[in-house]
């Protein structure tokens, strides 16, 4: 069922799992006129939604395939510029510098291999993804395409267009129940929730939260069937609740990828089915350019040392790498939980800035079956009297995806995330189970063969899936989050204001960023002392100081 709204379709509701990691969106000038809007003294609170999949922090020599074994006794190495974080934002910014002709460059990685969120895993004899798994936007026309599709499609990446409202069955408790008016309505109160979001940005109004411009105008979900239509709405999309959410935020998220006038790309999600996994599109783009000198892989940062001349990094290992510019693509999770120490350490408006936004969790969860015995169409809502409680459902064992593989998936968010990462498997397992028998009363649900999920939030490479607005985060934290200290700079999906949580907006990040340590390299400009200036002021302009101060 598709919406209209001035003049273009809203998402048939496209989702991105673990928009994996580091984005960052190119300043377009479209942006520039957001930037601006929002820059008025009114509009304190503006958020943006989730994603995809922010880099791993990390360090290593390697080359894209094989470890490199050469300089790894090696104590001390000293490059032009240091990129920390092997996802999307790293390896793009790896190849503007490439494409610039500056190739002494390092990326530093924790993992064994590039792709940050971008985490696959063999499972039940086929390849799965843990964490993003769609290209959500592709092109319309002779529009812009998605960067992603691009990437995709160069490396010959397999991927299916999945019908997310459009192929779905509804149970509840009590079995197979066909409520699916009740989910066609909350698509369109989600409409107009978009609406009414949009129209308080043009009238430079304060941002609310999901929930409270739901109030305003007049949804209130009753019944569980109502409240597991707004959790595919809301929190399947964002990882948290609707009072977790930014309305505003929210609204031009969404319309800046799938509004074809707003210059999205399309309203196509594409699933990626692809058995190389889905991190094999970076991963190959990285093989085009990269050489075993420039990659250290299996090598975790222990601090970051900043100054105007310079960054200095050490690893756990006690390496030590030392770098005219650095750019770090850590997850918002990895710096809110001080997982490496900054030396000094960041600013007050920095640290404030990370403090204040959010790194929601988008957990799937895989069981393994002898046969299929469920929906046959891709998915399914489940309505639980605990709202979350294993809603969202997609068959894997479907003809347009891994036909006779016996895989299903579930879906938790945001704090029953986080309660389920604390749990043994058993008890996972155990709830998982019961809950499939609620939907299949006629039958008795067989074991498993097989059954696993990540625990993202307690994974110290990432502390969660992917970044959110909340609707106290506001616009000048933004400026501050993406900000340069000195030499040091960031990038990621976070740090995206247009494109936050989805992979193209680690892609744009990581252009964006390495552009502008290009230009300092080279001598054209630099913004680095405009940009820390810039930080400074828009901190201090939310700071109430006392007299004579």
């Amino acid at each position: 069922m598709l919406h209209v709204y001035q003049g273009m379709k809203l998402k048939n509701f496209r989702r991105l799992i673990f928009q994996a990691i580091s984005v960052t969106d190119s300043v377009s000038r479209s942006y520039e006129i957001l930037w601006v809007r929002m820059e008025h003294p009114i509009m304190l609170g503006f958020i943006a939604l989730p994603l995809l999949f922010p880099t791993s922090l990390a360090v290593a020599i390697s080359d894209p395939v094989h470890e490199n074994k050469q300089g790894l006794s090696s104590a001390h190495r000293h490059v032009e510029a240091l990129i920390l974080g092997g996802g999307v934002a790293g390896v793009i910014a790896a190849r503007t510098f490439h494409e610039e002709g500056i190739d002494d460059f390092l990326i530093v990685e924790a993992r064994n291999e590039l792709g940050g969120r971008l985490k696959s895993a063999t499972f039940g004899g086929k390849t799965i993804e843990l964490g993003a798994n769609w290209i959500q936007g592709t092109q319309t026309g002779n529009g812009p395409e998605n960067p992603i599709l691009t990437l995709a499609k160069k490396h010959n990446l397999r991927t299916q267009y999945n019908d997310l409202f459009g192929s779905l069955t509804t149970y509840d408790n009590n079995g197979a129940v066909n409520y699916l008016d009740v989910v066609d309505t909350s698509i369109d109160a989600f409409v107009n929730h978009t609406i009414y979001s949009g129209t308080r940005l043009t009238q430079n109004l304060v941002d609310l939260s999901s929930r409270s411009a739901y109030d305003l105008i007049g949804v209130k979900p009753r019944d569980i069937h109502a409240k597991a239509a707004e959790y595919f709405n809301v929190d399947f999309e964002y990882a948290q609740k609707p009072d977790q959410n930014s309305a505003i935020a929210g609204s031009w998220n969404n319309n800046f990828t799938y509004d074809i006038d707003q210059g999205g790309f399309s309203e196509e999600n594409l699933l990626s089915i692809d058995q190389r996994g889905f991190k094999a599109f970076i991963q190959e783009e990285a093989n085009t350019f990269l050489k075993p000198r420039q990659l250290r892989l299996k090598s975790t940062v222990k601090s970051i040392s900043w100054s105007d001349s310079g960054v200095r990094v050490v690893l756990k290992d006690g390496t030590t790498i030392s770098a005219n510019y650095a750019l770090c693509t850590f997850s918002l999770g990895v710096l809110q939980n001080d997982d490496v120490l900054f030396i000094p350490k960041l600013p007050d408006y920095k640290l404030e800035a990370i403090a204040s936004m959010t790194m929601a969790t988008y957990t799937k969860i895989f069981l393994k079956f002898p046969k299929k015995f469920w929906f046959d169409t891709e998915m399914a809502l489940y309505a639980d009297p605990e709202r979350g409680h294993y809603p969202v459902w997609q068959s894997l064992d479907h003809k347009h995806f891994l036909p006779g593989s016996g895989l299903i998936f579930v879906t938790v968010t945001g704090d029953y995330s986080k309660r389920i990462e604390a749990l043994p498997d058993s008890q996972v397992k155990a709830e998982v189970l019961n809950v499939l028998q609620s939907m299949f009363p006629n039958i008795t649900v067989p074991p498993p063969l097989d059954f696993y999920f990540p625990r993202w939030t307690s994974d110290p490479l990432y502390r969660g899936s992917y970044s959110n607005w909340p609707p106290s985060f506001v616009q000048q934290h933004h400026v501050n989050l993406r900000s340069n200290v000195d030499r040091l700079y960031f990038a990621g999906e976070a740090t995206s204001m247009k494109y936050y949580g989805f992979l193209h907006g680690a892609y744009f990040e990581g252009l964006d960023v390495a552009q502008s340590i290009i230009k300092c390299i080279t001598h054209q400009s630099c913004r680095e002392r405009e940009k820390q200036r810039r930080a400074y002021r828009m901190s201090e302009a939310v700071v109430i100081r006392p007299k004579g101060s």
